[in-house]
């Protein structure tokens, strides 16, 4: 299972330690970087069967607490089991830790039982206590990463060896899609809360209970993972899962067609060599995200254009967007044009919270009535100088994008040319998100004092709405929240949906919701990006898509169940190493970057 909850950062860092990179190779201490992006270690045996995976990605941090990047939540959900797990085809609940559970007829108390026989890594006894102290750990201390799964969980109590009973304040939609990992009290006991959430880095071998350990981690290069021969589920059918990353995506797909690499996600031109190659399978995959014009709501203090306090301003710019075009452009035909706030899709009936506005009422481009309704709110060329004017002078509107993504950047400029179009003086310009974060958060005189005016970005979600809808709370502002945007109905409607235990009732409420940010506009969401990734079937088999036909392979049911084929050969073979003094640089570079990215994810956590 990938990272859900936080921004697609992964990109920011590989493009940092690149320039990091460059640097070197000035002073010469890297040569031949193009053909050797990362160490990896050899195959541990000769009869070892081991699985390798490249990402453009790298691992942030082992520590569940601290990590944020997608590739660490791979490894979290493989070294870690869950109280509940997921079904890859439909994404419904199934039995994890806990073999079954049921709930007081309010709702309010949730008794979990624990399996039997289920051991640590470490040989130690995994009971209903560890997840007592998993839970209390997060909510006790508000450990920010996983704050927004524990919302009204009051207590947990192990009654014995294999019952867990959490006590909550409010009933809880969300009770079976928690993606907390389960850690060993006997380990995470002695770890202080605010250790584990600022600097302890969960050094291997890491004690889980889940179907593979992480052995060995060289940062920025690859993380090597064994398989847990004794796991509850059964043996996973590799002997070792090795997670590399790459600095260079020519040179991870070449790797992947030579064979050291079974498993690749990537671009759009890459991917056209493998649509129709024999031997390897070439897939676009949906997933539970979306991209957005990100737009400066904030009416409390603010550095931003206060035009964009108004919701009918805001709903106007819909109008000036052409969705198509930026995904057939900016992403290469590899997005799905944006219908709604949360992705199409991905969810299946009867449980779809997804919501499209009926055809009448969808934004099309259509720039004469963006600036139809920009006048009838008021917003007009009052000096004939060719721009709309606030208050006797021009609106001019910064627009910023991650400079590490193509795909924002392109997407800036169209934007640009367009709101231009309907006459307001847009500067564009690009930034890392480390930057972009802290333009987000920014503080004057150690106030909260947003100072953007419009940004492209991107979220990523989970199995469970949620955390996609908590973003946009008013509780979330100056936390989750980077738009800043207030609504009380929304508000209230969010509270209902987590207390509504009947699904069907709570599609409904999720779906009332979206009309609400469809009209108010806090994000412009213009695109569902789809993801290209390629595996070798000529050797493998067992890959699992998730969901079923649609998915990502890149997930906890592939690296169960993937395996060689009969009479394969198998190779795995070994790339140079980056000479000492570059990969100290990275390390550098890489800790900065962890202590920027950490200023957002430390106000994440929702209030009770």
């Amino acid at each position: 299972m990938k990272q859900r909850f936080v921004r697609l950062t992964g990109r920011q860092a590989v493009a940092l330690l690149a320039g990091a990179l460059a640097a070197a190779m000035a002073w010469g201490v890297v040569s031949a970087l193009a053909a050797s992006p990362s160490s990896s270690p050899s195959p541990s045996g000769a009869n070892k069967i081991v699985l390798q995976v490249g990402f453009e990605d790298t691992v942030d941090n082992l520590n569940p607490f601290i990590g944020y990047a997608l590739v660490s939540y791979d490894i979290y959900d493989l070294n870690y089991d869950f109280l509940v797990n997921y079904d890859a085809a439909t994404l419904k609940p199934v039995p994890g830790i806990a073999e079954s559970w049921e709930h007081s007829p309010d709702g309010k108390v949730w008794t979990f039982h624990i399996r039997h026989g289920v051991t640590w890594q470490d040989g130690q006894p995994l009971t209903a206590q560890d997840v007592a102290f998993t839970y209390n750990y997060v909510v006790d201390h508000q450990m920010a990463n996983f704050t927004s799964y524990t919302t009204w969980i009051k207590h947990v109590t192990a009654t014995d060896a294999y019952t867990a009973v959490f006590t909550c304040s409010q009933p809880k939609a969300n009770m079976l899609q928690m993606w907390v990992p389960i850690l060993p009290e006997h380990i995470w006991s002695k770890i202080s809360p605010s250790d584990a959430r600022n600097k302890f880095e969960n050094p291997p071998p890491i004690i889980g209970s889940g179907p593979f350990q992480v052995v060995k981690w060289v940062r920025n290069q690859y993380v090597l993972m064994v398989a847990n021969k004794h796991y509850w589920a059964g043996a996973p059918k590799i002997d070792e899962l090795v997670f590399r990353s790459y600095t260079n995506a020519d040179t991870m797909v070449e790797e992947l067609q030579q064979g050291s690499i079974q498993y690749a996600g990537v671009s759009p031109a890459q991917f056209q060599r493998y649509t129709h190659k024999a031997g390897f399978a070439a897939v676009e995959t949906v997933s539970d995200s979306f991209d957005e014009i990100g737009i400066n709501c904030y009416t409390g203090s603010s550095l931003g254009n206060p035009v964009l306090k108004d919701w009918r301003f805001r709903q106007a710019l819909n109008y000036a967007i052409d969705r198509n075009k930026i995904a057939a452009i900016a992403y290469h035909g590899a997005a799905i044009p944006a219908t709604g706030f949360l992705p199409s899709n991905y969810w299946k009936p009867p449980f779809d919270y997804h919501w499209s506005p009926p055809a009448d009422q969808a934004y099309s481009y259509d720039p004469a009535k963006a600036k139809a309704l920009l006048a009838a709110a008021g917003y007009t060329d009052t000096n004939g100088d060719g721009y709309l004017d606030y208050r006797g002078k021009p609106i001019g509107l910064r627009l910023w994008a991650d400079s590490s993504t193509n795909n924002y950047i392109a997407t800036g400029k169209l934007v640009t040319g367009w709101l231009q179009a309907i006459g307001l003086k847009v500067t564009f310009g690009t930034m890392d998100d480390g930057a972009l974060n802290s333009h987000i958060y920014n503080l004057v005189n150690g106030k909260f004092t947003p100072d953007y005016d419009l940004f492209i970005w991107g979220w990523n979600g989970d199995f469970d709405p949620g955390f996609l809808l908590s973003v946009l709370t008013t509780k979330q502002i100056n936390g989750w929240s980077d738009s800043g945007w207030s609504n009380p109905t929304y508000d209230k409607l969010f509270t209902d949906q987590y207390k509504e235990l009947d699904t069907g009732k709570r599609v409904q409420l999720v779906q009332q919701m979206q009309q609400i940010v469809y009209e108010q506009t806090p994000y412009i969401v213009y695109a569902y990006p789809e993801s290209m990734e390629v595996y070798d079937t000529a050797h493998w088999q067992g890959w699992v898509r998730e969901p079923a036909g649609t998915g990502s392979v890149d997930d906890h049911w592939t690296y169960l169940d993937v395996r060689p084929k009969a009479g394969a050969k198998i190779t795995s073979s070994p790339i140079g190493i980056i000479a000492g003094i570059a990969a100290a640089a990275i390390v550098v570079i890489a800790a900065i970057i962890w202590l920027v990215l950490r200023r957002r994810a430390d106000k994440a956590a929702l209030e009770e």
